[in-house]
């Protein structure tokens, strides 16, 4: 996905020709990466918004786009914004903690995010998006790689305290998200605060940040 500058060129590059969690992975042999990486993120040197999400699902991997899924649609509807603008890489940069899809379980649920992704490329990719203000830390991953020390062992509680996060007086603010995916369904209907009170915030520093 083409940016209107070039400065983030080598690092794109760099992060599309990586195969560590293939050839490199950190646990040992058993745990290399069972496909071909396809590291999927869209860095922007514009974007005041950086969407922090998890991994790739399979749908996300076979079309390289991210958020291509429902849980996408559910993302964008939070976002009270349309596929154009979630996609336009001037409005918003989007990077999850693993590039790859990092495959199933034996239950047939999403792996976590490859342990060798973070470490490697997230803070390079931090620093070279300066002109963020908004991080949306979307799942407890990214909540715990953006927060640190501060975030809580529960995602429920991150998200319930947002306020804390996102209207700091100094540093990026960050906005503590659940998975738009619908296995959170449920989680939504015990939390209606989530829409209710979190959710008009968002949109509000969407339309501020992303016009």
């Amino acid at each position: 996905m083409p940016c209107d500058d070039d400065k983030l060129g080598g690092l794109r590059a760099a992060i599309a020709a990586c195969r560590l969690c293939r050839d490199e992975p950190a646990r040992g042999e058993d745990h290399r990466l069972p496909h071909e990486p396809r590291p999927v993120a869209v860095l922007s040197a514009s974007a005041r918004i950086l969407i922090a999400g998890q991994a790739p699902g399979l749908r996300v991997h076979e079309s390289g786009l991210p958020f291509n899924d429902a849980s996408g649609d559910r993302l964008r509807q939070w976002l009270s914004v349309d596929r154009e603008a979630f996609y336009d890489p001037r409005k918003f940069a989007i990077v999850p903690m693993g590039f790859c899809f990092p495959g199933y379980d034996r239950h047939g649920s999403d792996l976590p995010p490859r342990s060798e992704c973070a470490p490697l490329w997230r803070r390079r990719v931090i620093d070279a998006m300066p002109q963020i203000e908004l991080v949306l830390a979307v799942g407890h991953y990214a909540q715990r790689w953006h927060l640190g020390s501060d975030c809580p062992k529960s995602m429920t509680e991150t998200v319930r305290n947002w306020q804390r996060y996102a209207q700091r007086n100094s540093g990026v603010a960050v906005l503590p998200m659940p998975h738009p995916s619908w296995r959170n369904t449920a989680w939504l209907r015990r939390n209606p605060w989530f829409e209710a009170e979190l959710l008009p915030f968002l949109r509000e520093r969407v339309r501020a940040l992303a016009a």
